[in-house]
């Protein structure tokens, strides 16, 4: 009998639970024609409009005030540093070519113009495997030899300490363990 009124209590609540569920689930009554014109007369109002885009998007040519701390994402105090990494890619060039670069050849992105020379003038008389041509982010193949960074180049450049390399079409490569292409250098210029 007991397990009769428990079963019976369960029902119940489940029946009311259900019916309660159901009319959480109905939509709202429509507004009448007074609250529809209230809530349409709140969004004309200035406080109504906040929030709904920013004030400076649809000024692209404004010019920037004269006494303004930041131009186009710039510092623009006397003796702040030109063109940082922290400008927008937008306004930068450098920054919009420093984005493209693979993660791993932003290491070489550093190197100044005398390491790039020691890399290339150290390791382009090395014999090369096959004619091949690639650029930074490129996969070499399996069959393509690659050779350890000497020790020499390594005590000069610190950043190429465990990299393989490869030399090509009078270019030298940079390797890195995934037989990725993280630095190219050649003679005239060499970049990451």
């Amino acid at each position: 009998m007991q397990r009769d009124l428990l079963r019976s209590s369960a029902l119940a609540l489940a029946f009311v639970g259900s019916i309660g569920l159901a009319a959480a689930q109905q939509p709202p009554p429509p507004a009448d024609a007074q609250q529809q014109s209230q809530q349409e007369k709140a969004q004309q109002t200035p406080s109504g409009k906040m929030g709904a885009e920013e004030p400076s998007s649809h000024t692209p040519n404004a010019k920037p005030q004269e006494n303004a701390v930041f131009v186009n994402g710039a510092l623009a105090v006397p003796g702040a540093p030109a063109n940082t990494d922290t400008v927008p890619a937008k306004f930068s060039k450098k920054n919009a070519a420093d984005d493209e670069l693979i993660i791993v050849a932003y290491t070489f992105k550093t190197l100044t113009d005398d390491e790039r020379r020691a890399i290339y003038q150290a390791l382009k008389g090395q014999p090369t495997g096959s004619t091949f041509n690639a650029d930074v982010g490129t996969e070499l193949p399996p069959g393509i030899e690659l050779r350890p960074v000497p020790n020499e180049v390594a005590a000069r450049v610190p950043q190429t300490k465990d990299y393989r390399y490869a030399v090509a079409n009078d270019r030298v490569l940079l390797v890195g363990t995934s037989r990725i292409v993280v630095g190219v250098f050649t003679d005239a210029s060499a970049t990451p």
